[in-house]
């Protein structure tokens, strides 16, 4: 018999709800061990796909992990644990099924096979491959795909590096609004990559993305009001800054916001420090907008 096993996910999407996990055979300790690797996995492809600090881009890839990976199933409040169809027990078969619906002309999955290819989850790692797919999702709207797109152009994975046209992918999934598209503009105008270096623009761009959650981004403004880059220089606000993005991401992006929050309070007084976090506070209750 199924051993069911409860589990609040801090990562849980929008609903935030309560899920259940079944496996045939595994128990609570090993969904603990199998959730932490999973939580590895995720990070690194977050960081791959320039995804870091997207709680719920990485809550999917969570997901996506156990139930791939580990043989997990979500049992959901309606469903009939009898007639549940057999888990996928490995990438493999997440490919196989991305693949064709890819081919069909889905263009998230086009997006998830670039992905699988970029990361070599399931398939052999193919640069190449990933561009295609990602340019065959971008093609369709997808501002995903855009934004991954974009990334293998900075960085020069299956195509010539070529920031020009990394920008224009970037200003694509951007102006459908998607975060990770707004902070990797943001980075062009921060870095001056392909356009002159402007630190008001990147604040701009920097502030939509984290206005929506991302907290690569408020590390980002965090960093500008430290260094007075693109507005007047303001402990302040770069402690709340720094502080909503440690709350928000997890392993290698928490440490370095938490560091970051850290040295910028060594140069503050008790005052600033306690104005800062009750504005991170507030921030966070107003749902990041108008910080």
């Amino acid at each position: 018999m199924a051993r069911l096993l409860l589990v609040l996910t801090a990562l849980a999407l929008s609903s935030c709800a309560s899920k259940v996990y079944v496996h045939p055979t595994k128990d609570a300790t090993d969904f603990n061990r199998d959730k932490y690797d999973c939580q590895q996995v995720a990070t690194q492809n977050a960081y791959q796909m320039g995804m870091a600090g997207n709680m719920f881009w990485i809550a999917d890839q969570m997901q996506q992990c156990l139930e791939m990976k580990h043989g997990w199933v979500e049992q959901r409040k309606d469903s009939n644990p009898s007639s549940r169809p057999s888990p996928p027990t490995s990438y493999d078969s997440d490919a196989a099924r991305y693949e064709k619906l890819a081919a069909q002309g889905i263009a998230d999955s086009q997006y998830n096979l670039g992905r699988l290819y970029a990361n070599g989850d399931g398939v052999p790692q193919d640069y190449a491959k990933a561009r295609e797919w990602f340019e065959k999702a971008a093609a369709q709207g997808n501002a995903l795909g855009q934004n991954s797109l974009g990334a293998l152009y900075v960085k020069g994975y299956g195509v010539p590096q070529d920031y020009a046209t990394a920008l224009e992918w970037f200003k694509k999934s951007a102006a459908q609004g998607n975060a990770v598209g707004q902070n990797s503009l943001g980075n062009m105008y921060a870095n001056g990559y392909r356009v002159p270096q402007d630190y008001v623009t990147a604040r701009e761009w920097f502030e939509k993305s984290a206005a929506q959650g991302y907290a690569v981004a408020q590390n980002a403004l965090g960093a500008l009001y430290a260094n007075g880059q693109g507005v007047p220089q303001d402990y302040v606000r770069a402690y709340m800054w720094y502080s909503l993005a440690a709350a928000h991401s997890t392993g290698n992006d928490q440490k370095l916001a938490a560091d970051n929050r850290d040295n910028i309070a060594r140069r503050m007084t008790s005052a600033q420090v306690a104005e800062a976090q009750r504005l991170s506070q507030q921030c966070q209750a107003q749902q990041f907008k108008g910080c």
